[in-house]
């Protein structure tokens, strides 16, 4: 099978990663004030972080300060963005009692904090996390622009015929992590409508980079020989570079009054039978496949999304074949499956 790009490590994935669009570095270049990214010390921060870092110096601003906001438990990987030219801020956002008003000012915040797995067990943890912390967020920094990673997990399952949910849709939260996050969307709208907030609260499912995702999920499975259920047959994912442009871009569409709140995902339905068989095609063996698929699955309509931003520039064929040659590698994995399968809301 041919393949459009390998890569050799880590390095290399975070270089593709960290390459923006001619469409991200015009829309950076219009942003008025410094880029403060709380919570970025996840899987999607720091490449989003270098990401905009680049795209604002392609755009010539270097006037903008983009700031790293996390407890930076793992000093080398603050280390590696303060070398790209992000200023990182040790920060516990996690303690209720930190004060943010020692935190930097800034014109656009891009909320990537959230609380999930865990979640079924310390329900008041998650939200705290997901629904109280946006509140002291939105006062704090109550003249920016907010984008607020939230969760297509707000939405109830649907039928795999139906094409996923719009924007538009009546939410329907399964357990206490997808209500939390939907609190959390609540928050920020309330402060765009009573302090003029601009917000856009982004509903992200699910995000790859080929060291997780539900991609990584599936492909570890079949190359191990493990079985892979496809109860929940369809899900939705997209590439993480995509998913990170987007929230940069979507600061520009942060509203006051009502919160803009975009779908961001890929445009298939995709099938877990059919892409287990494509790793299997990869590996050289049969998956193995239990259950069978259920009637209804947690989806999303991005049509929205594509129509504003465009279509991810990375197609999901391709990505199962980089997938595949990253787990033929031996290159690392995260360790931290996104559970897509759960269907009862328990994280």
């Amino acid at each position: 099978m041919t393949h459009a790009i390998m890569f050799t490590d880590e390095a290399a994935l975070e270089e593709r990663l960290a390459t923006p669009s001619p469409a991200l570095v015009a829309d950076l270049g219009r942003l008025e004030g410094d880029l403060l990214v709380l919570g970025a010390g996840g899987k999607m921060g720091p490449s989003l972080c270098r990401l905009a870092r680049r795209a604002l110096d392609a755009a010539g601003r270097q006037d903008v300060t983009v700031y790293a906001v996390s407890r930076w438990s793992d000093k080398s990987a603050a280390d590696e963005l303060e070398a790209a030219g992000v200023s990182t801020v040790a920060f516990d956002l996690m303690d209720p009692a930190a004060d943010l008003a020692g935190l930097p000012d800034a014109g656009n915040i891009v909320f990537m904090v959230g609380a999930k797995f865990g979640s079924a067990g310390a329900p008041s943890h998650a939200w705290a996390v997901n629904a109280a912390m946006p509140d002291r967020v939105a006062r704090r920094w109550s003249d920016a622009r907010i984008a607020a990673f939230s969760t297509g997990n707000v939405y109830p399952l649907v039928p795999v015929s139906s094409g996923g949910c719009t924007e538009s849709d009546p939410v329907g939260p399964v357990g206490e992590y997808a209500m939390s996050c939907l609190g959390r969307e609540r928050i920020f709208g309330h402060a765009a409508l009573t302090r003029g907030t601009r917000v856009a609260n982004i509903r992200l499912n699910y995000a790859v980079d080929l060291r997780y995702g539900v991609l990584a999920d599936i492909a570890y499975r079949v190359q191990a020989g493990e079985p892979v259920d496809v109860t929940t047959g369809h899900a939705n994912v997209v590439w993480q570079g995509y998913a990170n442009e987007v929230a940069l871009r979507s600061l520009l569409h942060a509203t006051d009054g009502e919160a803009f709140t975009l779908n961001l995902t890929g445009p298939e339905t995709a099938s877990v039978r059919r892409i287990a068989q494509w790793f299997g095609e990869e590996f050289g063996k049969e998956p193995v496949l239990a259950g069978e698929e259920a009637p209804t699955a947690l989806l999303s309509d991005a049509s929205r999304c594509h129509a504003l931003f465009g279509y991810p520039d990375v197609t999901l064929r391709t990505l199962v074949e980089w997938q595949a040659d990253w787990l033929r590698r031996g290159l690392p994995l995260s360790g931290k499956p996104t559970k897509f399968q759960v269907r009862d809301g328990r994280f």
